[in-house]
C-alpha cells in the first residue's frame, strides 16, 4: 500500500477518511445563480402592436416564400461557398477543442518519459569508465475537484462553445439574408437599366419630332436644345443605373464566394411580396432568434467564470506521484521489483495573493453584469426590430399601391402630351415634364417594391427564421 504524506507545500497531515468526508459533502457545492431568459429580458407583451394577425409563425425555408427557383439556388450557394461562414464555422470548432482542454485538468495528467543514458567518468591516475543506463520514468498530476473549481471552469467554456455555435446559425441567417437582397438589389438594377432604356428610345422619338417640326419652320430651335438635353440627361441616367448592375452584380458573387468578375446572370424580376405573415407571440422569439440565445450562453459563460473564481479561495487538493526504474540491462525494466515510486497527497490554501484572487472574483462578477446588460439590450433590439419591420410592411405596401398608381397616370399624361405637342396645344418643356415624370414613377415604383422585399426578409430575420 502507498503512504500518504503531506506535500512539502502544507504543514499538515491529511487522512483518508478526512478527505473522503470532503468529497461526499462538497462534490455538490454550487455558486452559479438560475437564470432565464424570459425574466432576464423585461416586460414581454402579449402580442405585437405592429400586427392584428395573431397565430404561431411558419417561416422555415422563409427563402421558398419568394417563389424564385434561382434566388433558392443562390442562396444554398452561398451557404455552401462564403468564406466569412466558414470563418465562423472553424471558430465553432475551436470553441468546443478549447471546452475540452479546459476540462482535462479535471483528470489525472499521467507522462512517461523512457530514456537512455550514456556516459564516461574519468578519474586521476586510473584512466576512466564508460557506462550506460536504461530508464522508464512516469509522473502523474492530479488536482482532486472538490469543490467544483475546474468543473465550473470548463462549464464556462462549455456555454462558450454554445454561444458560438448559435453565433454561426445567426451568422447563417444573416448571409441568407444578404444574399436574398444583394439578388433583389441586382434585379431592380436591371429593371432601372431597361426602364432608362425605354425612356431614351422614347426621347429620341420626341427628338426626331421637335426636329421635323423645326425644319418646317414650326418650332423655333430653343425646343430642339431643350430636347437634345433632356435626351443627354437620360444617357447618363442610363450610365448610372449600368453602373449599379455591375456594383450589384459583384457584391453577390462575392457573398457566394465566387470570383467578383461581373459575369453573374440573374433573372431581371421583382417578385409580388410574400402574403402578410403572422409574426407569433413575442416570447418566442427568446428561444428561436440565434442571436439571443447567443448572448443568454454568455451570460451563463460568465456565472460559470465567477463560480470558478470564487471557488479558487478553498484549499485545493492535490495527488502527485512518480517513479520508474532504471537499469545497465534493458531487459530489467520490466521487473516490477526493480520499480521505485512515491505518492504525495496535500492540501494547498491560498494565504495571501496580494489580492490577486478577490481581484478576479470582482472582475468576473463585472463581466457577469456586462454579459446580463448586453442579453438585455439585445432583447429589446431584437423586439425593435420586429416591431418596426411589422409597420413599415404596411406603411410600404401603401407606398407601393399609390406609386403603381401614379406610374398608370404619368403614362396617360404622357401620351396626351405627346398628342398636344403634335397639334400645338403646349410648349415643349410640358411635354418634356411628362417624360421625366414618368421616368421617375418608374424608377420609385421599382425601388419601393424592392424595399417591400427587403423589409420581409429583414422579418424574416428579426423573427429568427430558418433557412
Amino acid at each position: 500500500m502507498p503512504r500518504f504524506v503531506a506535500s512539502p507545500r502544507t504543514s499538515f497531515h491529511v487522512s483518508p477518511w478526512l478527505l473522503g468526508l470532503l468529497l461526499v459533502t462538497t462534490s455538490g457545492c454550487t455558486l452559479t445563480p438560475e437564470r432565464n431568459a424570459a425574466d432576464l429580458s423585461g416586460t414581454v407583451p402579449s402580442r405585437w402592436t405592429g400586427t392584428d394577425q395573431p397565430g404561431r409563425p411558419v417561416f422555415e425555408r422563409w427563402v421558398d416564400s419568394f417563389a424564385d427557383p434561382a434566388l433558392s439556388a443562390l442562396v444554398q450557394e452561398s451557404l455552401a461557398g462564403n468564406y466569412d461562414l466558414k470563418a465562423v464555422a472553424a471558430r465553432v470548432d475551436a470553441a468546443r477543442e478549447q471546452a475540452r482542454i479546459d476540462g482535462a485538468w479535471r483528470w489525472p495528467q499521467l507522462a512517461f518519459a523512457p530514456g537512455y543514458e550514456r556516459a564516461r567518468v574519468r578519474s586521476a591516475g586510473f584512466g576512466s569508465t564508460e557506462f550506460g543506463a536504461f530508464e522508464a520514468l512516469f509522473t502523474l498530476d492530479w488536482e482532486l475537484d472538490v469543490w467544483g473549481r475546474i468543473r465550473a471552469f470548463q462549464q464556462a467554456a462549455v456555454q462558450e462553445a454554445a454561444a458560438t455555435e448559435a453565433d454561426f446559425h445567426a451568422a447563417r441567417l444573416s448571409l441568407a439574408a444578404r444574399t436574398a437582397q444583394s439578388y433583389f438589389e441586382l434585379a431592380e438594377a436591371k429593371l432601372q437599366v431597361e426602364v432608362a432604356e425605354r425612356s431614351i428610345q422614347e426621347r429620341r422619338t420626341i427628338v426626331e419630332l421637335v426636329r421635323g417640326r423645326f425644319a418646317r419652320g414650326l418650332t423655333r430651335g430653343l425646343d430642339l436644345r431643350l430636347a437634345l438635353t433632356d435626351l443627354a440627361n437620360a444617357e447618363a441616367q442610363l450610365a448610372v443605373a449600368r453602373n449599379r448592375v455591375q456594383l450589384a452584380t459583384r457584391r453577390l458573387e462575392v457573398l457566394l464566394g465566387r470570383y467578383p468578375s461581373g459575369r453573374l446572370t440573374a433573372t431581371a424580376r421583382l417578385p409580388e411580396p410574400p402574403v402578410s405573415l403572422s409574426a407569433g407571440l413575442p416570447a418566442e422569439l427568446l428561444a428561436r432568434r440565434p442571436d439571443l440565445i447567443a448572448a443568454f450562453e454568455r451570460l451563463r459563460a460568465a456565472d460559470f467564470r465567477v463560480e470558478s473564481a470564487q471557488k479558487a479561495l478553498l484549499p485545493r487538493v492535490a495527488l502527485t506521484a512518480a517513479g520508474g526504474t532504471r537499469s545497465a540491462a534493458l531487459t530489467e525494466l520490466i521487473d516490477p521489483r526493480a520499480a521505485a515510486w512515491n505518492v504525495f497527497m496535500g492540501l494547498i490554501q491560498p494565504l495571501f495573493t496580494g489580492g490577486r484572487l478577490k481581484g478576479e472574483i470582482r472582475l468576473n462578477q463585472a463581466l457577469a453584469e456586462e454579459a446580463l446588460n448586453r442579453y438585455k439590450s439585445a432583447a429589446l433590439n431584437a423586439f425593435r426590430e420586429v416591431e418596426q419591420s411589422l409597420a413599415a410592411e404596411e406603411w410600404l405596401r401603401g407606398q407601393e399601391q399609390a406609386l403603381r398608381e401614379a406610374v398608370e397616370q404619368t403614362e396617360a399624361s404622357r401620351r396626351l402630351a405627346v398628342y398636344a405637342y403634335r397639334h400645338g396645344f403646349i410648349e415643349i418643356l410640358t411635354l418634356l415634364d411628362s417624360y421625366r415624370s414618368t421616368l421617375n414613377a418608374q424608377s420609385a415604383h421599382l425601388s419601393v417594391k424592392r424595399q417591400l422585399l427587403n423589409n420581409r426578409i429583414e422579418l424574416y430575420l428579426a423573427l429568427g427564421g430558418g433557412v
